[in-house]
């Protein structure tokens, strides 16, 4: 993106940390809005577990694109490329990834016992910036959103329109 790969690094960086969100594309996955923790240079993802987040594509040893949207305006403002590993359970920088993720992690059904549920149910990924900062394209890159069951394919009600749309009379 620039001549200069500590700006792109410091771009990267900045921007993760301010960004609840980060749009993340794994190995023959779709993009997903994943939730994270930037902790010691690396963005730091937990999930594929009941309850959590699911990680698809993300595999130790592979890499990733990551996207990075503006907090309070949602445009893009940065997009990186991240070698993918998977952090042992109980491991140094497991435990560290861990503290850091817990204190993001919001309307947890199990608090008290969640690193220990993590450890036996779900994975702890760490996003590490390769380097690879490309610029920011041309087009939207806008794409459909995935197949969920809580959208509805029934037509809307006849009268629906003149309902909303209905003028006061005087």
């Amino acid at each position: 993106m620039t001549a200069d790969p500590l700006l792109d690094r410091a771009l990267v960086e900045e921007a993760t940390k301010k960004s609840g969100l980060i749009w993340v594309r794994g190995e023959g996955s779709p993009v997903r809005a994943l939730w994270h923790v930037w902790h010691e240079g690396a963005a730091h993802l937990v999930g594929d577990g009941p309850g959590e987040q699911p990680l698809p594509g993300l595999v130790d040893g592979g890499s990733a694109e990551v996207t990075v949207r503006s907090k309070d305006k949602g445009g893009r403002v940065v997009a990186w490329t991240a070698e993918v590993r998977e952090l042992p359970p109980g491991s140094d920088a497991w435990e560290a990834a861990v503290a850091e993720l817990k204190g993001k992690r919001l309307n947890a059904p199990d608090a008290e016992r969640m690193t220990e549920r993590w450890a036996r149910e779900c994975r702890v990924v760490r996003l590490t910036p390769s380097g690879v900062v490309p610029g920011l394209p041309d087009d939207s890159l806008a794409a459909p959103p995935l197949p969920s069951p809580a959208t509805t394919r029934l037509p809307a009600p006849v009268a629906l329109p003149r309902l909303l749309f209905k003028r006061k009379r005087r």
